[in-house]
C-alpha cells in the first residue's frame, strides 16, 4: 500500500468506482434545495437534481464540508499508518480548503498537506489522478505537493451556459441583464482565471459560444475533457471536433455536478485543458 493517501472533494466528479478502486477518499460538499440538504453525490447521480432545478422556482444553496467531515476521514487514514495529501476545489470558489486545512491542523499537521487546486471539475480530477500515480510510485508527501503545485499552473477551464436563467436565479445577473441577453441570444463564456470565475466573452448564439471555447484550447494541450450538463449528444459533437484538432489526445467527456452546475443549468457545456 502507498505510504501517502489522496483525499479530495466531490467537485472533482470522480466516479464512485474510481474512488474505491484507487482508495481515494471523497469528502462531499452539500446542496440544500427547497429545504432539503443532500450530499452532492457522484457522477451518474445528478439527473434528479437538474430536473428539480428546471421545474422548481427555488434556487439551491451549496455548502462546504464541515471540519469534522475531513477530520473523520483523516483519522481513518492516519490509523492505517499513512500520510495524506488533500487536493480541493479553488479556495476562491468554496470554503472547502479552509475546512480541510482546519481539520489537518487539529489532527496531524505534520502528516497532512492540503493543496488549493485553484481549479475544479475535471482538472481537479486530473490533479488527484496525478497525485495518486505519484503515491503509487512511492513518492513522498512533499514531492507530491511540489508536483501538484507546478501542474495546477498549466490548466484552463472555460464554460458556456445555454440559458441566462440560472445565472439570474443564482444572483450572478440582474433580471434586466438576463432579459436583454436573452433577447440578443447572448451565451456567456465563463473561465476559471487564477482560481476565480470570470466572464470571458459574450457570444451571439450557441454555436459561436462553443466555437470560442474550442478555439481557446491551447495548441500545446496534453489533456482535454469536455464537460456537460444533461447534453451528452452535444458534448460528443464537441469531443469529435476536438479529437480531429488534437488527434494525439484522448479527449474525454465528464458530467458537471450540482455545486458547479447549478449556475450554468441544463445545457451547460465546457472544456477543461492542461498543457
Amino acid at each position: 500500500m502507498p505510504k501517502v493517501r489522496i483525499v479530495t472533494d466531490s467537485t472533482a466528479y470522480i466516479t464512485k468506482e474510481y474512488a474505491q478502486q484507487h482508495q481515494i477518499r471523497v469528502v462531499p460538499l452539500s446542496v440544500t434545495f427547497s429545504g432539503v440538504t443532500k450530499e452532492e453525490g457522484f457522477p451518474g447521480e445528478f439527473e434528479d437534481f437538474y430536473h428539480q432545478l428546471q421545474t422548481s422556482k427555488d434556487f439551491p444553496t451549496t455548502s462546504q464540508p464541515s471540519i469534522a467531515a475531513f477530520a473523520s476521514v483523516y483519522e481513518e487514514i492516519l490509523a492505517e499508518g499513512c500520510e495524506i495529501v488533500t487536493i480541493v476545489i479553488s479556495e476562491k470558489l468554496s470554503g472547502t480548503y479552509n475546512s480541510a486545512s482546519a481539520a489537518a491542523a487539529m489532527t496531524a499537521p505534520d502528516k497532512i498537506s492540503v493543496v488549493d487546486s485553484e481549479t475544479t471539475v475535471s482538472n481537479l480530477k486530473l490533479l488527484v489522478n496525478i497525485a495518486w500515480e505519484l503515491a503509487e510510485q512511492g513518492k513522498s508527501r512533499e514531492e507530491i505537493v511540489d508536483t501538484i503545485e507546478k501542474e495546477k499552473k498549466r490548466m484552463q477551464v472555460n464554460l458556456s451556459a445555454d440559458t441566462l436563467e440560472y445565472l439570474k436565479r443564482g444572483g450572478r445577473l440582474s433580471a434586466a441583464q438576463a432579459a436583454i441577453g436573452s433577447l440578443l441570444n447572448v451565451k456567456p463564456v465563463i473561465g476559471l482565471v487564477n482560481g476565480k470565475l470570470e466572464a470571458l466573452a459574450k457570444a451571439r448564439g450557441r454555436s459561436k459560444a462553443l466555437e470560442y471555447i474550442i478555439e481557446h484550447v491551447p495548441e500545446n494541450a496534453t489533456h482535454i475533457t469536455v464537460l456537460h450538463i444533461l447534453c451528452p449528444d452535444e458534448a460528443k459533437q464537441v469531443q469529435q471536433k476536438l479529437q480531429a484538432k488534437f488527434p494525439n489526445i484522448n479527449v474525454e467527456i465528464d458530467e458537471i455536478g450540482p455545486v458547479i452546475g447549478a449556475h450554468l443549468g441544463p445545457g451547460g457545456l465546457g472544456i477543461c485543458s492542461k498543457w
